[in-house]
């Protein structure tokens, strides 16, 4: 595994910025939620039909041109797409890659962001078999479109979805102590993905999009100690799995991943079984050292696959996170991009809240794109220094 030395701090921020090499055309990037889950009430949720995104695509991708963002994150509603087993409508899906084209801009298709059509249950066989027909057609689609190379993440947070999924039934399959078996079974549908993807593809790029976290003991002694060390261990399991180190009876290789996709918000820290640990306490993990650590086990390219916050502090959520990759770009960390997650407000999952947590505000599929000019500001000045510009 290759080193990434630690700068004291400081260290980094005394040397004049240097460009970027953005992964997908530009350092900073729009992600647009697309979440599609079943509540456990039964109500599914559908973020790009709420926020108006599946209709508005054009408009959503020249928005983010105008300030300097020319890349997502998106995705495919697979529950629209396949409402009866081995029907596809393309209908909501074709717009949207004709949007991308016409606009030239980057898109990392997510085919699989919790939501799964009515009727399958992700511990069965069925469940990565019909995932895996359903990748196959989609790249065809998806490369009839497009004359660029495509980025695919086949399933999104394996690792957040087994736990949530898995251990705490707080999302679908809603299942306790069956995290470690939802874990194995996303794997195995998304290198089944993988696999049909780049047969019909072979130009298609595979980016992962997994939490960086980090865990700190409840308390003093070596119980505590070891569990914390569990908790930051098992973090890497989904990526490993893929790639092969682990599990390999899964089919994992080292080439199922060619970009690693971390995504990471200001409760991404946290005291064991207890309050989160936000920047500025002195416990604090720096994000250049958890992404300096994370890049050293598997030598690939990365990127911030999502971060973002709520309220006032959007553009301060924003300075930090991009000055803490400057310092682990220094480090010589290979990271090729940020994607600001989501770049439309939407309502709370489980609550139906107004989360102001976007570049534009608005809460109606038809409502206007309301700028939130504190963090376009930051965009502004963020992309300037990615690209060498005087700090």
């Amino acid at each position: 595994m290759k080193a990434y030395p630690l700068h004291p701090p400081g260290a980094a921020a005394e040397a004049p910025p240097a460009p970027a090499t953005p992964l997908f055309g530009s350092m900073l990037m729009g992600g647009f939620e697309c979440a599609a889950h079943k509540r456990r009430d039964g109500r599914r949720l559908d973020v790009m039909a709420a926020t108006g995104h599946d209709r508005r695509a054009a408009e959503d991708y020249r928005l983010l041109h105008r300030h300097g963002m020319t890349a997502a994150r998106d995705g495919l509603c697979w529950h629209r797409i396949e409402r009866s087993q081995g029907y596809y409508d393309w209908s909501g899906l074709l717009p949207m890659l004709r949007a991308a084209r016409e606009t030239g801009t980057t898109i990392i298709w997510d085919l699989l962001h919790y939501g799964l059509p009515d009727g399958i249950d992700p511990f069965s066989a069925e469940f990565v078999r019909r995932f895996a027909t359903f990748a196959r057609h989609a790249a065809r689609v998806i490369d009839g479109e497009s004359d660029v190379a495509p980025v695919y993440t086949p399933i999104n947070e394996i690792s957040f979805w087994a736990f949530a999924g898995g251990e705490t039934a707080g999302l679908t399959p809603f299942a306790f102590g069956r995290g470690a078996e939802l874990k194995r079974q996303l794997v195995r549908a998304a290198l089944a993905a993988t696999a049909e993807v780049r047969a019909v593809d072979g130009r298609a790029r595979i980016a992962s999009a997994e939490p960086l976290i980090h865990v700190f003991p409840a308390g003093p002694g070596p119980d505590a100690a070891d569990l914390a060390a569990a908790h930051n261990q098992a973090q890497h399991e989904a990526l490993d799995m893929l790639l092969g180190l682990q599990a390999p009876e899964l089919g994992g290789h080292a080439n199922a991943v060619d970009i690693v996709g971390w995504n990471y918000y200001h409760n991404n820290q946290w005291i064991d079984g207890g309050r989160s640990v936000p920047p500025g306490e002195w416990i604090h993990r720096p994000l250049h050292q958890l992404l300096a650590e994370a890049a050293s086990r598997h030598g690939k390219p990365g990127y911030i696959a999502e971060t973002g916050c709520e309220g006032a502090f959007r553009p301060f959520w924003l300075r930090y996170v991009a000055s803490e990759v400057r310092q682990a770009q220094a480090m010589g960390v290979p990271l090729g991009g940020i994607c600001l997650y989501p770049i439309i407000s939407h309502l709370g999952w489980d609550d139906d809240r107004p989360c102001a947590n976007g570049l534009f505000d608005g809460h109606d599929p038809d409502s206007p794109r309301t700028l939130f000019t504190p963090l376009a500001d930051e965009i502004a000045a963020q992309t300037a220094l990615f690209a060498g510009a005087p700090a």
